[in-house]
């Protein structure tokens, strides 16, 4: 991390927007792209890296999920699919049955140990170290997303080469994996010297980075490089659908907000009328909601009803700009780069 061209990493985004066009985009400008390996089932995860082999021999990483068993109150679903039903219906479609899966967690350790991958990251959790050390074993650094001094002891524990600090003003899952403190979570700069305080391990931080100014701000913090997610949304290799294109330029949407109303698990979204009516009543139920919401909000793409679709979009949306994937890239090191245009 601390040797790139570019300090600038592309955030793994699952359910499409990462794509292997995209991570080959934002390491051939001189950063690290990543794939998103949530969702995938092995086979597809093994596609996707020799696709994003075919387009770049530069430097990638793959994401994996850490998914802990839970015990959900079967009665708190059937509450909760009888909130959704309206939507349901007027979507036109059924509900899927929540369940409980480990995202294909061992089958994905193996093809990433037989594949020509650079890092592996690991979200909700740590991984075993004896998982750990069989990737440092065939070459393949470990990092750990973290949100917290906390999390950032556990990553050492199980020696992990690099921290992915995940700032509160990040899109998409709150990668959080022990308990948050109360009160408001610091801003990313600051999260990012409290957890240099405690670690000389290489950061990559993120959250609601847009900008050249704000991605200095979080070096200068003591990160070796900053990651951006939402800002690549809008890039001309983003897997983004159209409905989400739409609503992050329509200038619809003005306000974000954290949510577990989509898959049971805190998520940063833009604000919408699904979010409004059910974030209060939706329980903590990670991957049940996922799976009983993914008709729905595969319905809700096609029809295009963003009121109704998971907008994951980070603080800094407003700010997502179109263009090629480069551009976008080294432009959070150099204000001056390109000719994208303003969402």
């Amino acid at each position: 991390m601390r040797s790139l061209p570019v300090p600038v990493v592309g955030a793994p985004m699952a359910g499409g927007a990462t794509t292997p066009a995209l991570v080959a985009a934002v390491s051939d400008a001189g950063g690290m792209g990543f794939l998103a390996a949530g969702y995938l089932t092995a086979e597809k995860l093994a596609d996707q890296i020799r696709e994003t082999r075919r387009l770049t021999s530069r430097p990638i990483g793959v994401n994996l999920f850490v998914i802990a068993e839970n015990e959900v109150d079967a009665q708190q679903l059937d509450d909760y699919a009888a909130r959704i039903a309206d939507d349901a219906h007027a979507l036109g479609i059924t509900l899927g049955e929540p369940r409980w899966d480990d995202d294909h967690y061992e089958d994905k350790i193996e093809t990433l140990l037989s594949t020509d991958v650079d890092l592996v990251s690991f979200t909700f959790g740590v991984p075993e170290e004896s998982v750990v050390q069989r990737f440092k074993a065939a070459g393949i650094a470990v990092a750990v997303n973290v949100t917290s001094v906390e999390e950032t002891h556990a990553a050492q524990r199980v020696s992990a080469d690099v921290l992915i600090v995940q700032g509160a003003e990040a899109g998409g899952h709150r990668g959080a994996f022990l308990a948050e403190g109360p009160g408001m979570p610091p801003p990313l700069p600051a999260l990012v010297r409290a957890i240099r305080a405690v670690s000389s391990l290489p950061i990559v931080a993120g959250g609601g980075i847009a900008s050249a100014w704000q991605a200095q701000a979080v070096l200068e913090a003591g990160a070796s490089a900053v990651q951006i997610g939402t800002a690549l949304l809008l890039s001309d290799e983003a897997g983004t659908s159209q409905t989400v294109r739409d609503a992050l330029l329509s200038g619809e949407f003005t306000e974000t907000t954290v949510t577990r109303a989509f898959t049971g698990r805190p998520a940063r979204a833009l604000e919408n009328d699904f979010t409004r009516h059910h974030s209060d009543a939706a329980p903590s139920a990670f991957p049940q909601l996922h799976f009983m919401t993914t008709p729905l909000r595969a319905a809700a793409s096609q029809a295009h009803d963003a009121q109704r679709l998971h907008l994951w979009a980070g603080t800094g949306f407003a700010e997502c700009r179109r263009g090629p994937a480069a551009e976008i890239v080294r432009s959070m090191v150099n204000p001056h780069e390109g000719s994208h245009t303003p969402a």
